[in-house]
C-alpha cells in the first residue's frame, strides 16, 4: 500500500474511535483516491474495509454494508487472503444488524474458520463476530468470541475494551441476566475507553448501564447513564443510537409512572 494511503487508513480507523466520523470519511475519501489506482486488490479492499468501519460505528448499517461487501468483492477477485477474515467478520456483524440472519450466520461459521486458520487478529476480527453472534442469539459463543479477543489481542487496550463491552451485552441479555457481572464488564470497558476518548465505545457503555439499572430499579442511576449516551450520540451524530437510547429513556418513563406512588 503507498505509504500516504497507509497513513491516512489508519487515521479513518483511529478518527472513528474517536467519534469523529466526518474526519474521518475526509480521510477515507483520500484512502480510496490513492488506493485504487494501484489495481491491487489488497490495497483497494483495505480501502473499502476502512470506510466501512465509519459507518459499523457510527451506526450507519446499510452504508457499512454497501463498503464491506465492495471490499470482500474485490478481495475475493484477486484471491487476497490477508485482509478477508476481518471483512467477513465485519460483514458477519453488519448483516446481522440488518437482520439479514442467514447470511450472517455464513459469514459467521466462515469468519471464524479464517481467523482460526490463520491466526489473523487484526482489528477485533473475533470481537466484530461475537457481537454479530450475540446479534443471532448465539451467546455462547459470542462470549466465547469475546474472550478469545481479550486473550489474542490483550495488547492492543482499545480492542480489550469492545470485548469487555460485548462481554457486558452477553451478560446483560434477557436470556441469561447477571446484573453483578454485566455491570463489572461495563465499568472495565468504560475505564479503558475513557482515559482514551474512545467516544462511541464510552456511550455504548453508559447505553448499556442506562438499560441495566433501568431493569434492577435504579432508576436516578438509569437516567444519568441514558442522559450522558444520548447526549454523547447527538454530539456524534449516531442516529441510530441516539434512537435506541429514546427507546430505553422513554421506557424508563413509563417504569416510574407505573412505580409511583398512587399508581
Amino acid at each position: 500500500m503507498p505509504m500516504a494511503a497507509y497513513n491516512r487508513l489508519w487515521m479513518v480507523y483511529s478518527l472513528a474511535e474517536l467519534g469523529r466520523f466526518a474526519e474521518a470519511t475526509r480521510y477515507a475519501a483520500d484512502v480510496l483516491r490513492l488506493a485504487e489506482p494501484t489495481k491491487r486488490p489488497f490495497v483497494v479492499g483495505e480501502a473499502h474495509l476502512c470506510a466501512s468501519w465509519i459507518h459499523l460505528h457510527k451506526g450507519d448499517w446499510t452504508q457499512a454494508s454497501s463498503s464491506i461487501e465492495r471490499g470482500i468483492a474485490v478481495v475475493r477477485t484477486g484471491n487476497v487472503g490477508l485482509n478477508l477474515p476481518g471483512a467477513i467478520a465485519f460483514s458477519a456483524w453488519i448483516l446481522a444488524r440488518l437482520g439479514e440472519s442467514r447470511e450472517a450466520l455464513t459469514r459467521l461459521r466462515e469468519g471464524e474458520q479464517l481467523l482460526e486458520s490463520q491466526v489473523a487478529r487484526g482489528l477485533g476480527g473475533y470481537m466484530s463476530l461475537g457481537q454479530a453472534a450475540l446479534l443471532l442469539g448465539r451467546l455462547d459463543q459470542a462470549r466465547s468470541l469475546a474472550e478469545r479477543a481479550i486473550r489474542h489481542v490483550s495488547f492492543r487496550r482499545g480492542t480489550v475494551a469492545h470485548a469487555l463491552h460485548l462481554l457486558g451485552e452477553v451478560a446483560t441479555h434477557p436470556d441469561c441476566f447477571d446484573a453483578v457481572r454485566g455491570e463489572v464488564h461495563y465499568r472495565e470497558a468504560l475505564a479503558l475507553a475513557e482515559p482514551r476518548a474512545m467516544r462511541p465505545l464510552v456511550a455504548h457503555c453508559h447505553l448499556g448501564l442506562g438499560k441495566l439499572y433501568r431493569r434492577t430499579g435504579r432508576l436516578e442511576q438509569a437516567h444519568e447513564h441514558l442522559t450522558i449516551a444520548a447526549t454523547m450520540y447527538r454530539e456524534m451524530d449516531m442516529q441510530f443510537w441516539l434512537q435506541r437510547a429514546a427507546v430505553e429513556t422513554g421506557a424508563l418513563g413509563l417504569r416510574s409512572m407505573r412505580t409511583a406512588p398512587g399508581r
